[in-house]
């Protein structure tokens, strides 16, 4: 059979990556489903933290998801307690704000990166169990990133830091 596409260089193959992706009761069904994607693309377990602002089987995910949902390490944690109880390495927040600039920060192949709530953040509870805290710089007047789009960027900081691609 004659192939369509070229094969990709070795190089944009990512390998497994033991760095994760959490979504702490997430709002956004779009959102969790463009992140599942990603998750799948790239090789990250994605944990998602209920509970969640909408049913785990909304057709808004699905369709963002698209069919990688299936290609996609998820668990489900009925709470955040349960989520710590299993957890590997350091969880690190991705805030708005407060911590380290993401490219300043020396990521760790065992890491989670936590992503709060669309709505309403990440509660100070769950805040003071984070082993740290990054952010992404940006200019003054703008409130935040869409939450794909910030755990896009500091997901593929995490990996570069971490050997999660091939060098090229």
């Amino acid at each position: 059979m004659r192939r369509l596409v070229p094969a990709r260089p070795d190089c944009c193959v990512p390998r497994k990556a033991p760095v994760r992706l959490a979504l702490y009761q997430p709002d956004i069904p779009q959102n969790t489903g463009t992140l599942i994607r990603l998750g799948a693309c790239l090789g990250v377990p994605v944990d998602i933290i209920e509970p969640c602002g909408f049913i785990l089987d909304d057709r808004r995910l699905r369709r963002s998801a698209m069919d990688y949902a299936e290609l996609a390490e998820v668990t489900r944690h009925v709470n955040w307690p349960a989520f710590q109880a299993t957890r590997p390495g350091r969880v690190v927040l991705v805030e708005t704000e407060q911590g380290v600039p993401y490219t300043s920060f020396a990521f760790r192949a065992d890491d989670t990166l936590l992503l709060g709530r669309e709505t309403a953040g990440t509660p100070p509870d769950v805040m003071a169990a984070c082993d740290a805290r990054v952010y992404i710089p940006m200019r003054p007047g703008v409130r935040s990133l869409n939450q794909a789009v910030a755990a896009s960027m500091v997901l593929g900081e995490a990996l570069r830091q971490t050997g999660g691609f091939r060098p090229g």
